[in-house]
């Protein structure tokens, strides 16, 4: 089985047990990847998956959520066009579905939004495709300006990283997840901004409501 394969297939292997039983809900999604992998090495990156959820803002049942609507919006763009599943990318945060990617006409990023919201649970869509005359913007590029961000937010001790989601296309880095404040989100975007050859920063954040 090929690893989107086995994601898609874990996908709603967890979700299935979640509903079944809310409050075994971890072991569950140990119990799927160690079923469908069949290795040690793979309950290992189970476990320190569900470790990372269980240290977000929207917790292990939102973010079980999230990877189930992220698999269903997939799944529907590649039933209509096997293009608009390898060209658009999908971040699901709080049930908030932001799209990016480059297609090549506009109607094939309408499209790509109108099967987003054919999905059940969805509450908002933030259509972020650009329409680019060749569809290809500088991939390998934007991977680095990708990793480069992760990795400054991971190692500052102000920034709880797991809250955030990036994306890079043509340049531009999205945002999407939950800020602690306001102050975390302008540190986050100051790290981006930062960042060589990023040319513009849009964020889709949540800035958490006090207490």
């Amino acid at each position: 089985m090929t690893s989107s394969g086995l994601l898609a297939a874990g996908d709603k292997f967890l979700w299935g047990k979640y509903l079944w039983d809310r409050t075994g809900r971890i072991a569950a999604l140990l119990v799927c990847v160690l079923t469908l992998a069949g290795c040690a090495g793979a309950a290992v990156g189970a476990g320190a998956a569900v470790g990372v959820a269980a240290y977000q803002e929207r917790g292990v049942e939102g973010a079980a959520t999230d990877l189930k609507l992220t698999a269903e919006i997939r799944e529907a763009l590649l039933r209509e066009d096997h293009t608009l599943a390898t060209d658009v990318g999908v971040e699901v945060y709080e049930r908030r579905a932001l799209l990016t990617g480059a297609l090549e006409d506009e109607a094939k990023r309408d499209d790509a939004v109108r099967l987003t919201w054919t999905v059940p649970g969805i509450k908002e869509v933030i259509n972020e495709i650009q329409v680019l005359d060749s569809g290809i913007g500088d991939f390998a590029r934007d991977s680095w300006i990708t990793t480069q961000l992760e990795a400054r937010i991971t190692f500052d001790k102000q920034v709880s990283a797991v809250n955030y989601a990036i994306e890079t296309v043509n340049r531009t880095v999205y945002l999407i997840g939950i800020a602690r404040d306001q102050r975390e989100l302008d540190q986050v975007i100051a790290h981006a901004r930062e960042i060589e050859y990023v040319r513009n920063v849009i964020s889709h954040v949540r800035v958490k409501t006090p207490a």
